[in-house]
């Protein structure tokens, strides 16, 4: 007698980090789009003052938490939902709103949870091809149909780094169907806020129903190894996303590190600050080499490498430096690193160019 898996996860890809080779002196990790300054030091000192707390269980709704992002937002407590980063929120949307035989839209070219989550779910997962990297949203609304049920944009968009035009998005959702669920993802939001980014909480703050906007901790604010995301909605999509969400999700030291790093104002500006030092050493730097490159809106960058990416980033980690090949996301020939420190990245850029023999 055999087990009752289901097939439609039996044949998903299991996650599998890269595998760094023996014996090298130094490996600098691109990979994964930290913020290389590290977390406030507000954090970790709220982390240090708290580390004997631990035997008792966090606060299972993150109340104080809650309270600190819905005042930063302009919303109440009844509009956030705490997550084990913005991931998990990924995860429960597509629990709680996905049947077998359902349709999730999403980019090729998007982020590949998505995917896996909708997959899991034995949902049909629909992904519109990318346009000059960027989100299409008119062949995104061409391709509803009855049976989607969510629609994923991720704005800033990973891993090409691009946004969606302000104006673009207005209309998108001016046309898509109240029965749709739109969920942003803006886990990168903090790098591209301003004039030419869309305000998408505006549209919370007015009632949308079928709006979710997802949010992180994991990139400016450096707390990738706590795991804390939030969601921010219509007041109605949070009660019935709360009766999903595990209790305790959130653990206690990410809370009051989370809650310590939104008030490190000044840490968030020198980790921006340092992000378009970076961005615009790359693009320098990729310029000289002669290296084609998307330009982006977040901590990392996506390069067109002319092959296969992994024929790049596999001799990229045997040389100490960990990236991304996107062949399998959909985006072709191109590979991503993170902004690393100054040094890294200089040290990177002299890596790239002996591997691409330029």
């Amino acid at each position: 007698m055999s087990l009752p898996f289901k097939p439609h996860i039996a044949k998903l890809p299991a996650y599998k980090p890269p595998v760094v080779p023996p014996g090298l002196a130094r490996v600098v990790d691109l990979s994964s789009n930290e913020n290389p300054l590290g977390p406030s030091p507000k954090a970790v000192a709220a982390l240090q003052a708290a580390a004997s707390t631990v035997h008792r269980y966090p606060d299972a709704s993150a109340q104080d938490l809650k309270a600190a992002l819905a005042d930063k937002h302009g919303l109440s407590t009844d509009n956030v939902a705490v997550g084990n980063g913005a991931d998990e929120w990924v995860l429960l949307l597509c629990l709680s709103m996905l049947n077998p035989g359902d349709e999730m839209m999403m980019a090729r070219g998007s982020f590949i949870s998505y995917w896996l989550r909708g997959a899991e779910m034995g949902a049909k997962v629909v992904q519109v091809p990318l346009r000059n990297h960027v989100h299409d949203l008119d062949a995104m609304l061409d391709a509803l149909t009855p049976a989607t049920r969510i629609v994923f944009c991720c704005n800033p968009n990973n891993p090409t780094g691009t946004i969606v035009e302000p104006r673009a998005m207005e209309r998108f959702l001016a046309r898509v169907p109240d029965r749709v669920l739109v969920v942003l993802d803006e886990a990168y939001y903090e790098y591209a806020d301003g004039p030419g980014y869309f305000q998408s909480l505006e549209h919370v703050r007015a009632g949308r129903k079928n709006l979710v906007v997802l949010r992180s901790f994991s990139k400016v604010y450096g707390l990738a190894g706590l795991r804390v995301g939030y969601m921010l909605a219509h007041e109605a999509v949070i009660d019935y996303m709360e009766r999903a969400r595990p209790p305790f999700n959130v653990n206690r030291l990410a809370q009051v590190a989370a809650l310590a790093a939104l008030q490190d104002k000044e840490h968030v500006q020198r980790s921006l600050e340092a992000n378009e030092a970076a961005k615009q050493f790359f693009y320098r730097e990729l310029s000289a080499l002669g290296v084609p490159y998307i330009a982006t809106y977040t901590n990392f960058v996506a390069i067109d490498v002319g092959c296969e990416g992994r024929q790049v980033s596999g001799p990229l980690l045997e040389r100490g430096f960990v990236t991304t090949a996107l062949d399998a996301w959909g985006v072709p020939n191109h590979v991503r690193f993170s902004f690393g420190t100054t040094e890294e990245n200089e040290a990177f850029v002299e890596v790239l160019q002996q591997v691409l023999h330029l």
